[in-house]
């Protein structure tokens, strides 16, 4: 078995040449249409929206409790307050209302988070 492949082998050899540079032939004759590739355009300027994208935290210290105000361009949208001698709670706007809800820190409903992706 080894000694009819290594027969075989002077005679593929040719071959294997013929159809290596006809290929490469080929494929020079095909770049005649061909125009270049036009320069990418150039990446626009990092955009600044101006917006605030932290909030203000406003902290109220009075004798009974401690009242933390959060605001985002303006608009009052939580208040935590944590009194002395109970867990803390929070009053928030979960529909943007302006209305404030009742929410307990340890409460079994889930808050879920909502954005503004539009406004106007």
């Amino acid at each position: 078995m080894l000694q009819k492949t290594i027969r075989m082998v002077p005679m593929a050899v040719p071959g294997l040449f013929i159809l290596l540079f006809s290929s490469a032939l080929f494929a020079e004759s095909g770049d005649a249409g061909l125009q270049p590739v036009p320069e990418p355009p150039p990446i626009p300027t990092r955009v600044e929206s101006g917006e605030v994208l932290e909030p203000d935290i406003t902290i109220i210290q009075r004798a009974q409790d401690t009242v933390q105000e959060y605001r985002l361009n303006g608009r009052l949208y939580a208040i935590k307050v944590i009194p002395k001698n109970a867990p803390p709670y929070y009053l928030v706007d979960t529909d943007g209302d302006g209305s404030l809800d009742y929410r307990e820190e340890l409460e079994g409903d889930l808050l879920v988070p909502q954005w503004v992706l539009f406004s106007w």
